[in-house]
Formats: C-alpha cells, sequence, structure tokens
C-alpha cells in the first residue's frame, strides 16, 4: 500500500515519543508506538519493560481506548534515533491483539524496499 504523508507523521510522532523517553540505562523504554485512529487522533505508548512488560503498540492502543477511541487506521512502532531509529514489525502478542481490537488497521514496517504499510490480516492471515 502506498505510503502518505499522514503515515510518515505517525513515524515522527512514534519516534518523538520514544526520543523523548527512551531509558538507555535501565533499558524499560526501548520502544515508541503510534496509533493513528479513523478520526486522525493520534496516541503514543513506550514499551514498559519488567517481568512481563508491555509493548509500545499495547500502551498506545490503550491510551486511545481509555480516550473512546474505537476505530484504528494506522499504528507504527519505533527504536529510538540514538538506536538507529528502525521501525519494527509488531511482535506475536502486538499482531493478535491488534488482529482483535482494531482488525482493519494498517501497519507501517521497514522493509529492504523502505518502508511499507501492510493490514494487520496480511501480517497475521488465518487468525481465529
Amino acid at each position: 500500500m502506498q505510503i502518505e504523508h499522514k503515515d510518515l507523521e505517525l513515524i515522527l510522532t512514534a519516534r518523538q515519543a520514544i526520543d523523548t523517553n527512551f531509558d538507555e540505562v535501565n533499558e524499560r523504554h526501548t520502544v515508541g508506538a503510534a496509533v493513528r485512529c479513523v478520526n486522525g487522533k493520534v496516541y503514543t505508548g513506550v514499551n514498559l519493560y519488567s517481568i512481563h512488560g508491555s509493548c509500545a503498540e499495547f500502551i498506545a492502543i490503550g491510551a486511545a481506548i481509555m480516550a473512546g477511541e474505537r476505530e484504528f487506521e494506522a499504528v507504527v512502532a519505533t527504536r529510538a534515533q540514538i538506536e538507529g531509529g528502525v521501525l519494527l514489525p509488531p511482535c506475536g502478542n502486538c499482531r493478535e491483539m491488534l488482529v482483535r481490537y482494531a482488525p482493519d488497521i494498517q501497519v507501517l514496517v521497514q522493509t529492504s524496499n523502505g518502508v511499507e504499510k501492510y493490514s494487520i490480516q496480511e501480517l497475521i492471515p488465518h487468525h481465529l
């Protein structure tokens, strides 16, 4: 799918979230995420590392849900600029969460061809 200007803005927002909160010493916050809702509002999150931890995508979706959002358009997760600012594909747990909470969401990922956009359905086919 075609990357749009608003997708690039979403990437920048995710990078700002982790760059502002990066924890190089304890590595509690190493990934930032941003989710854009259908209405255009954007919510961010950073991962919370502990025994079980929580991915940045979970935190961003949770923040959006707490604000009353239920329709999601796109999501992206990234490392801090100090770690190269690489976009990260969602882990298995995040894919499961996204397909349940946001079955129509588009996911921005970095590939050898640059930034690409995939539906969550493409990233987790044959889900139950």
